[in-house]
Parts: structure tokens; C-alpha cells; sequence
């Protein structure tokens, strides 16, 4: 499909089962598995696509402190900063503020259908932190 608005709804596409997938816009909620807060997915720029009205991203929306926001506190040893803070604490986990790093963008997105030449980011997509989280869309946005 071309660049231009989609006419697509949330309810057009439905695959794998009884899975619901949809578009993912603008505001779309995230969560991230050793966070302790949902975070809300953005972008600076709009791809110029349209869904219900509010912009549409593609799987290329990843980077953080851009699309990627902080999800509260982290949880992991797999981060330097908890885990010295835990080490600090006697080896009691101390969370400590979450600084995701995120270096790859999104996995399946919907390849049928390119948002600015990029597959387009749906709710069953998913991605990694390097410290061992996994993102994903809690809500895609569109309400």
C-alpha cells in the first residue's frame, strides 16, 4: 500500500487464531516486563498515515527517549544501575529508575502493509531492551 492515509480500520485485519491485531497509533500504551509503570509510545514527526484520525507508526518507531519512554522503576539485574543498587542493599533488589535501551526496531509488523516504506507497527508486535525486557503494546491507541 502507498504512503497516503489508510483506510484500514483496527477491525480489518485478523489472523493467528482468535487474535485481535490492529494498527498502532500515536499514545498507544506499552509495558515492559521488568518495569513497573505503562508508557506511552510517541513520535516527533507524523509518517503522513492516518488511522481514526491519529497517526499511524511503522516498525522503525523504536528509538528511545523518542518513541520509547521510561517504564517507571527496573526490576533486572541485567541493569548496571539495579544491580549496584541491589549490591549496595546487602542483595536485596532495589528497583531503580528505568532507562530503556532499545537498539532494534520492532518485531512483526505488518509487512503488507508500509507506513513511509516501513512495515507497520501492530499490537502483537514486540521488542527488547538489552537489559532483558520485553516491550509491547498494551494498547494500540486508536480509542
Amino acid at each position: 500500500m502507498s504512503q497516503s492515509s489508510t483506510s484500514e480500520t483496527a477491525d480489518d485485519f485478523q489472523t493467528k487464531g482468535d487474535e485481535q491485531r490492529s494498527y498502532v497509533v500515536v499514545g498507544a500504551t506499552l509495558s515492559c516486563s521488568q518495569g513497573d509503570q505503562t508508557s506511552i509510545l510517541t513520535m516527533p514527526e507524523s509518517h503522513g498515515v492516518y488511522v481514526k484520525g491519529k497517526a499511524q507508526l511503522n516498525i522503525m518507531d523504536y528509538k528511545p527517549s523518542v518513541n520509547i519512554f521510561p517504564f517507571g522503576k527496573c526490576h533486572t539485574l541485567a541493569n548496571p544501575t539495579v544491580a549496584a543498587a541491589t549490591a549496595a542493599n546487602q542483595g536485596i533488589l532495589r528497583p531503580m529508575p528505568c532507562t530503556p535501551v532499545v537498539t532494534m526496531p520492532w518485531i512483526d509488523g505488518k509487512a503488507d502493509q508500509l507506513v513511509e516504506n516501513a512495515p507497520a507497527l501492530i499490537n502483537q508486535s514486540i521488542n527488547m531492551c538489552l537489559y532483558c525486557g520485553t516491550i509491547k503494546v498494551e494498547d494500540d491507541g486508536q480509542e
